[in-house]
């Protein structure tokens, strides 16, 4: 008895799941399928992804070969996130083009090859979320921006330095006079006069 471990059966009609009864077994035989279902989970990275919800267009062709059916055609869905400069919300799209192979039970490529190197058919299913999951993750940028020029948030106080005044910058209070000034009462806000005489002393 195969020792091999078997991926749970996904539930028909239910998120990316797809029924390949109708296909047949014959090489060459070809089914499209076009519809739109919604994203059962988040899909994506951390700065950027595809909201669970979210309508999920799929435009595929499936094709019975002799080792299984190959998948081929384009997943497209909007995607949401935040610039990682400003944090400000980001929009978009996530457009795949898919092409993967999905073993039949008892093929020679599935008696053949590690569970997480290829797909399987499960009792006349495919499964394409972790097709999917993996394409998308992929396709979306580690570092999404609002813009390509965007000048992030100024490290001092956070603001956008995008919707800052002309010139925005701080004065900086050396850590070493803070004492000093605290002594003399001086006001507790950066000062250049501080930081210029202790230039002019170096």
């Amino acid at each position: 008895m195969s020792s091999r471990r078997r991926t749970p059966r996904p539930e028909p009609g239910t998120g990316f799941v797809l029924d390949i009864d109708s296909l047949g077994r014959r090489p060459g035989s070809m089914k499209q399928i076009q519809r739109t279902v919604a994203a059962p989970a988040r899909i994506g990275l951390d700065a950027i992804a595809i909201e669970a919800g979210s309508p999920v267009e799929l435009d595929l062709r499936l094709e019975a070969v002799s080792e299984g059916v190959l998948v081929t055609g384009t997943v497209r869905a909007d995607t949401a996130g935040e610039c990682t400069r400003c944090l400000e919300p980001v929009t978009g799209s996530a457009d795949v083009y898919l092409t993967e192979l999905f073993a039949y039970p008892n093929s020679v490529t599935e008696d053949t090859t590690d569970e997480d190197e290829i797909h399987r058919i499960l009792d006349d299913q495919i499964d394409l979320e972790p097709v999917i999951v993996d394409s998308v993750g992929l396709e979306l940028p580690l570092h999404p921006l609002c813009r390509e020029d965007c000048e992030g948030l100024c490290p001092e106080c956070g603001v956008r330095l995008a919707i800052a005044e002309s010139g925005h910058s701080h004065d900086i209070l050396d850590p070493r006079w803070a004492g000093l000034a605290a002594k003399f009462g001086v006001d507790s806000e950066p000062s250049t006069e501080l930081v210029n005489n202790e230039a002019e002393e170096k």
